[in-house]
């Protein structure tokens, strides 16, 4: 389960509208304990993919400095996010052959239905997790 305060969840799709029609990226910061994670933090990371409009791709130096601001901050990453645009609202083909990080949550963030969902890479597929809205948190 993944814990996704209304703050965050709030940025995160007004990233993704700001962003459109291209596919935005980020960060996610928080607390693991266990199968449960709880965001408390969200950066930004430019796309550098060669098409936006269809494909993410995190910078490599920025991801590499927002995960260590995450870290100096007293948290752990505990996943990505990226945009959908149009949809759909899970993983694509090109989430699948693409994603690298074998444990970690994949955010799918669709402004147009303002849908956050969530999904844990295995290493071979990609595993559906909960998201719950909580109350307001501070980094």
């Amino acid at each position: 389960m993944l814990v996704v305060p209304r703050t965050v969840r709030d940025a995160l799709l007004a990233h993704a509208r700001d962003g459109a029609p291209e596919e935005v990226c980020g960060v996610l910061g928080g607390v693991e304990d266990g199968e449960r994670a709880r965001v408390t933090d969200h950066r930004r990371v430019p796309n550098v993919a060669a098409t936006p409009e269809t494909r993410y791709e995190l910078d490599p130096a920025e991801q590499l400095t927002a995960m260590g601001a995450i870290e100096e901050a007293g948290g752990a990453v505990v996943g990505f996010y990226h945009s959908h645009p149009r949809g759909p609202p899970r993983p694509s083909a090109t989430d699948r052959a693409e994603a690298t990080w074998a444990g970690a949550r994949y955010v799918i963030v669709v402004p147009g239905e303002e849908s956050v969902g969530c999904w844990r890479w295995t290493g071979e597929d990609f595993e559906r997790e909960d998201v719950r809205v909580g109350a307001s948190e501070s980094r």
